[in-house]
């Protein structure tokens, strides 16, 4: 067992022990979200529509059977994780390394002020460096995946988190600014260990939007 403990699985599925498969979520709407302000770290709760989003979001991923569910500390990331581990019978486990991009004085401001202030995100005084967001979710993902290896694990996390971590496992996606990631949604990858005993990543899908009924 690895930094996790999961369910085992007693459904009788063959796995290969040289695959872990992560479902990367964003969180479901909140009111910032609506608003289109940065969120940050302010831990803001889902709105009706994300709740209703995460529902359904719950239904589709806890369908795919995963062994363990990993969560920003974020309330909304939390509650999105609930709703995939209420389901699938398992409890939500928190990552400090999930964690929003850090925003500093710009959390709550909207998006298009500060860049339009700034040029970028990147380059407002305070946000969080993206190559540390990059280091840190990198890091959880391969912990999650070595303890997940040959089963599946759903991860829940932040629009920016996300966008860097698919970038960076999947460049030919395109950069980070350029990915799309709704509310809601999900990511399918997968760390394979190849001949050599070395990992790769492969991301499957990106986006991917629930449709149906909670």
């Amino acid at each position: 067992m690895g930094l996790y403990d999961r369910k085992p699985d007693v459904t009788g599925r063959s796995h290969s022990a040289d695959v872990a498969r992560i479902y990367l979520a964003r969180h479901g709407r909140t009111a910032l979200n609506a608003a289109g302000a940065l969120r940050g770290h302010i831990d803001v709760p889902l709105d009706p529509v994300g709740q209703r989003q995460v529902q359904i979001l719950g239904a589709v991923l806890a369908g795919r059977r995963p062994q363990l569910v990993v969560s920003s500390p974020l309330r909304r990331a939390i509650q999105t994780a609930e709703a995939v581990a209420d389901r699938a019978g398992l409890d939500v486990q928190v990552d400090e390394r999930l964690i929003d991009r850090q925003y500093g004085e710009w959390a709550g401001v909207g998006v298009t002020d500060v860049v339009a202030r700034w040029g970028s995100l990147d380059a407002a005084p305070g946000v969080e460096p993206a190559v540390e967001v990059r280091d840190r979710v990198l890091a959880a993902l391969n912990d999650i995946a070595k303890s997940t290896a040959g089963a599946a694990a759903v991860v829940v996390s932040h629009d920016a988190v996300n966008r860097i971590a698919i970038a960076a496992l999947g460049p030919s996606f395109g950069a980070p600014d350029d990915l799309p990631q709704e509310t809601g949604c999900f990511n399918t990858m997968e760390r394979h260990r190849k001949q050599d005993r070395s990992f790769e990543w492969r991301v499957l899908t990106i986006n991917e939007i629930p449709h149906g009924e909670a």
